[in-house]
């Protein structure tokens, strides 16, 4: 018989955690004074960048013998820090994607080191206890009453599909039909309603769930990016005998623009007409840890379920997404018994885990980054740090207001501002500012997002714009005009003549 292997090989293992902290902070060490890039992300071409990467990684085969662990983590940190994003850079400000908290990867790195999974009590009682203290504490923030629950998922388009689906059942039930056993066939022309600009995993979770995107129904927005109640209340009145309104999803904090659906109107009009209401506040959620902000989400304890993602506004490692829902019994349509997981028995005598509660079996204990984060930081230090970036992005908004060779697009209800860098000739605008985040992402000094608005009115075309997302909590007003003037001196490059004009 072949000789045990050590105990250090095992990650739950004093020795073992010893042995690879001890390389890993080496790594990093190493990594980062000899071989990070000057700016947030590599310079070069994409397609140099991920040569470079593939050429440092060596040949995709299996090695016959191992590295060894430190020499494993030497060449995975060399290759993440030198190829990779740096999102604590003051000039990373392109998506929502914030640097993550230092407590919260020690946490994720102590979860993974327990392997558990919350489908059964005997994957691990300690993580589902975690698990259930962080939705207590959610549900609370949110404003929901005692029947309240809630389960954490892969990302925010999977708690959209999972709060779908749970609209989707509640209507069924509602006429009789079990959509589990029957599907949804007897749902007649169903009807999905939310904002255009809705994020676009409601399409997909129709789509997904057999309702097609043809379901979705978007509703205008007004000038400040929110639905039009109006809109929402004609729509329903409008709707025929062969349609089968299914959920209205409010948007709290839109990708692009931070906006907030007005809730307790929609909340009035959801409940009038007797269908499920959906917060998409995947992005938006985190102001409730904020007093400053925190109003903004008033009206959302009268939704039927609720995205949240800590990995946007909470600084969590992704993916820390949560559904939470109102009424725990929504979670029903869900419930499986399984033999070798949660048989009958086992589960009346208490020995039962969260199978019931999500598409998932195997689910790691994602909580527990949260819970540590929570634990450390509190309320208090959270909250400091949206409201620093709220500042962030007011400053953005106000040194852009005073530049003219910018135009401000949508000013900063959040953490995002849009703008345009101007041109004299408007038929070159769209080129030039996407020429423009380009010349920024190959030269490595300054990563900003880019969308497309629609500048003149719901009927004018699609203009592209440019986004910063501010979510670094240590940045400072000096490094917000640092990054405009670099987004300053790559227009003036865009717009200045070529090597032929200036020969």
């Amino acid at each position: 018989m072949p000789a045990p292997f050590p105990p250090s090989v095992l990650a739950h293992s004093r020795e073992g955690l010893i042995e690879v902290s001890a390389a890993l902070a080496e790594a990093v060490d190493t990594a980062l004074a000899t071989r990070r890039p000057a700016g947030p992300i590599p310079a070069g071409t994409p397609a140099d960048v991920l040569a470079a990467a593939a050429d440092d990684l060596g040949p995709a085969e299996l090695p016959a013998q191992g590295l060894g662990t430190k020499a494993a983590l030497q060449k995975l940190t060399s290759v993440l820090v030198e190829h990779g994003i740096d999102l604590s850079h003051p000039k990373a400000a392109a998506h929502l994607q914030p640097p993550v908290l230092s407590v919260a990867v020690a946490a994720d790195a102590l979860a993974s080191a327990g392997n558990a999974s919350l489908d059964t009590y005997d994957s691990g009682p300690s993580a589902i206890a975690v698990e259930r203290w962080l939705i207590r504490v959610l549900t609370g923030l949110a404003g929901f009453g005692e029947r309240a629950d809630g389960v954490l998922t892969p990302g925010g388009s999977l708690s959209n599909l999972l709060g779908v689906l749970l609209a989707r059942d509640a209507a069924a039930l509602s006429r009789g039909v079990n959509a589990r056993e029957d599907g949804v066939a007897a749902l007649s022309g169903p009807v999905v309603f939310c904002s255009e600009l809705a994020h676009f995993s409601v399409h997909r979770a129709c789509a997904a769930l057999g309702l097609g995107e043809s379901a979705v129904h978007p509703l205008p927005t007004d000038e400040h990016h929110r639905i039009r109640p109006e809109a929402l209340r004609k729509a329903l009145e409008e709707l025929g005998p062969d349609r089968t309104p299914l959920a209205v999803i409010a948007t709290a904090g839109t990708t692009d623009f931070g906006s907030i659906d007005p809730l307790p109107q929609i909340a009035e009009i959801a409940a009038d007409h007797g269908i499920w209401m959906h917060v998409d506040a995947a992005y938006g959620f985190g102001t409730l840890f904020s007093d400053r902000l925190g109003s903004k989400l008033a009206g959302l304890e009268l939704a039927d379920s609720v995205t949240l993602d800590l990995h946007k506004i909470g600084w969590l490692p992704a993916a820390t997404s949560v559904l939470l829902v109102s009424d725990t019994t929504a979670f029903t349509a869900l419930d499986r018994k399984v033999a070798y997981l949660n048989p009958a028995d086992d589960s009346e005598a208490g020995y039962d885990g969260l199978l019931g509660r999500s598409l998932q079996t195997t689910r790691r204990p994602d909580a527990v980054k949260a819970v540590a984060t929570m634990m450390a930081h509190g309320r208090a230090g959270l909250g400091r740090m949206i409201d620093t970036c709220h500042d962030l992005a007011r400053h953005a908004e106000q040194r852009i207001r005073r530049e003219a060779e910018l135009e401000l697009v949508s000013p900063a209800e959040l953490t995002t501002v849009v703008f345009r860098y101007r041109t004299a000739d408007p038929a070159l605008a769209d080129s030039l500012n996407g020429a423009l985040r380009r010349r920024l992402l190959e030269s490595g000094s300054a990563l900003i997002g880019r969308t497309e608005v629609r500048l003149d009115g719901p009927d004018a075309p699609e203009s592209v714009c440019l986004k910063f997302t501010l979510l670094n909590p240590t940045a400072t007003a000096e490094d917000i005009d640092g990054l405009i003037d670099t987004v300053l001196e790559a227009g003036r490059d865009c717009t200045g003549p070529t090597e032929e004009e200036a020969a």
